[in-house]
C-alpha cells in the first residue's frame, strides 16, 4: 500500500469527533466520517510512521446498523453523519467513545453514569447558519451547507431533519426569492458578490423567530420586499426580528460591519428552567434548548446545594450556568473573554433579578490571577481546545474543594483531567449529555474533588 492508492476499507470502529478506522493489509487506516460496518472506497493520502490517513471517495456498502430513514441530503451533506443509525445505538457508540478516551489515560475508580439522551433527537436545533452559493459551477443559486468534501459547493438543505418546519419554510422561500432577483452570491476567493449568509434563530420555549440576512455592500438592494415576504410566510413561530447584516470582511465567517433592523427588534428571548435570556444576532447560546436544560440540571445534580459558598464560573459565556446555580450559591463570579457575551450576561442577570452574579471580561488565564476571592467550587466550560496550561495551573492553585468540568470535546477534556489529577484532584463521576443527536459530538460533565 502506498500514497495515492485507492482501496476498499471495511470500517471496524469509530473514534470520537467523526473519524473512523479499518485495516488494509494489516495496517490501520483512519478516515473522516464512516460508520462501523460500512465499506468505503478510500484514497490513501498520507503514510506516516504508525499512522495512515485516507479520504473517503464514497460508500460501497451500507452498515447493518443503518436502518433509519434519512433526509434527501444525507450522504452529500456532512451535517448529521449518524442520522441513518437508530438513536439508542448512537448513544451506545458515544458511551463507548467516552470510556475509550478515559481508559486511554488510565483513569479508574470513578462512577460512570452513561450518556443521557436528548429530549428531542430530531428538529432540536434553535440556530442554523446557512451559506449562499451554487452546487455546481454556474448552476442555480443554492442556500445551505457545504457538500461533504467540497469546499466550494453548497447544497440547499430544505428537508433537513435537525430543524422544524419554520426553518425549512424560511430557507426555501429565501433561496427562491433571491434566485428570482438574479443577485450574485459572494465568492470567497475573488471577494466579489452580494449574498453571503442566512442565520435563523428560534426560541423553542418562547416561539420567537429571528431571521438575519447577511450580504456584502457590493450591490445596493432594497430588502423591504424580502421582509414583507417573510412576514407573510405563515410560520408557526412569531417573526419578532428581521435583520440585515452588512459584512465586507474577507473571512468566510458571519461578522457585522453594520446591522440594519428591518422589522421588530435586534434580539429574541429564550427561557431555560424558569429564567429568561436575551439572545442577540451574535450571542452564543446552546443550540439544543431542551438538551441545555438537561445539561444544566445534570450540572446542578453533580454539585448539589452551594448555599453560602463562592463559585467561579470560568469561560462563562452569556452567564447561563452562573445564573442557573446562583439560587443556591452565596456569590458567583464569571469570567469570559468575549466582551459582548459579558455584557449579555450582565443584562440577563438584570432581566432575571439576580444580584449575586459578577461577570468579568478578560482572558481566563490572566484574570484568575487577579481575583482575591477564594472559591469553594470552580465550574469550567472551555471552548473546544480545552483549558490553557497556565490557566489550569492557576485553577488548581485556588485549592477549591470541587471542580465541575463541562466539556464539548472529550478529547481535550481527558488531557486537562491529567493536569487536574497531577494537581491533586480525583475524578468522582462522569456523565455524557447528547446535545447533538445524529452527529458525532456530545457534551460531557465531570465532577472532580480534591484528594
Amino acid at each position: 500500500m502506498k500514497k495515492r492508492d485507492v482501496v476498499e476499507l471495511k470500517i471496524d470502529g469509530m473514534d470520537f469527533g467523526g473519524s473512523s478506522y479499518g485495516y488494509v493489509e494489516g495496517e490501520r487506516v483512519d478516515v473522516k466520517g464512516g460508520i462501523t460496518g460500512q465499506t468505503l472506497k478510500v484514497l490513501i493520502k498520507k503514510i506516516r510512521k504508525n499512522k495512515i490517513d485516507g479520504k473517503s471517495l464514497g460508500l460501497i456498502e451500507k452498515s447493518d446498523m443503518e436502518t433509519c430513514d434519512t433526509c434527501d441530503h444525507f450522504g452529500a451533506c456532512g451535517g448529521c453523519s449518524m442520522l441513518s443509525v437508530p438513536y439508542d445505538e448512537q448513544l451506545e457508540i458515544k458511551e463507548g467513545q467516552i470510556l475509550d478516551l478515559f481508559s486511554g489515560e488510565d483513569f479508574v475508580g470513578f462512577k460512570f453514569l452513561g450518556v443521557e439522551e436528548s429530549p428531542q433527537n430530531r428538529e432540536y436545533r434553535n440556530k442554523m447558519e446557512y451559506t449562499f452559493g451554487d452546487e455546481q459551477k454556474d448552476g442555480p443559486l443554492t442556500l445551505g451547507f457545504h457538500k461533504k468534501g467540497r469546499a466550494m459547493d453548497i447544497i440547499t438543505v430544505d428537508t433537513c431533519m435537525l430543524i422544524d418546519e419554520d426553518y425549512r419554510k424560511i430557507l426555501k422561500s429565501t433561496v427562491e426569492y433571491f434566485e428570482s432577483k438574479e443577485l450574485p452570491f459572494y465568492k470567497t476567493m475573488p471577494h466579489t458578490g452580494y449574498l453571503r449568509n442566512l442565520v435563523v434563530r428560534k426560541g423553542l420555549n418562547t416561539n420567537e423567530i429571528m431571521v438575519n440576512i447577511v450580504t456584502s455592500t457590493q450591490v445596493d438592494f432594497d430588502m423591504t420586499e424580502y421582509k414583507d415576504m417573510l412576514l407573510n410566510l405563515g410560520t408557526n413561530g412569531e417573526m419578532v426580528s428581521i435583520l440585515h447584516t452588512e459584512n465586507d470582511g474577507l473571512a468566510d465567517a458571519v461578522q457585522c460591519d453594520k446591522l440594519n433592523v428591518l422589522h421588530g427588534r435586534d434580539y429574541i428571548y429564550e427561557e431555560l428552567l424558569g429564567l429568561k435570556f436575551k439572545i442577540s444576532p451574535f450571542s452564543f447560546f446552546q443550540t439544543n434548548t431542551k438538551g441545555a436544560e438537561r445539561l444544566y440540571q445534570i450540572a446542578s445534580e453533580f454539585i448539589g446545594d452551594q448555599k453560602n459558598k463562592v463559585v467561579f464560573d470560568l469561560y462563562s459565556g452569556t452567564g447561563t450556568i452562573a445564573q442557573m446555580i446562583s439560587k443556591s450559591a452565596k456569590k458567583v463570579i464569571g469570567i469570559e473573554i468575549v466582551e459582548e457575551a459579558v455584557e449579555a450576561a450582565k443584562e440577563n442577570a438584570r432581566i432575571n433579578n439576580i444580584t449575586n452574579c459578577e461577570f468579568i471580561a478578560g482572558d481566563v488565564a490572566q484574570k484568575v490571577k487577579s481575583i482575591k476571592a477564594k472559591p469553594d467550587l470552580i465550574i469550567v466550560d472551555p471552548p473546544r481546545p480545552g483549558i490553557h496550561k497556565n490557566a489550569l495551573k492557576d485553577i488548581v492553585g485556588f485549592n477549591s474543594k470541587e471542580i465541575l468540568y463541562i466539556s464539548c470535546n472529550p478529547k481535550t477534556l481527558v488531557k486537562d483531567l491529567v493536569g487536574f489529577e497531577d494537581g491533586g484532584y480525583e475524578i468522582v463521576q462522569v456523565k455524557g449529555m447528547d446535545m447533538f443527536p445524529n452527529t458525532p459530538h456530545m457534551e460531557t460533565v465531570v465532577l472532580l474533588r480534591r484528594k
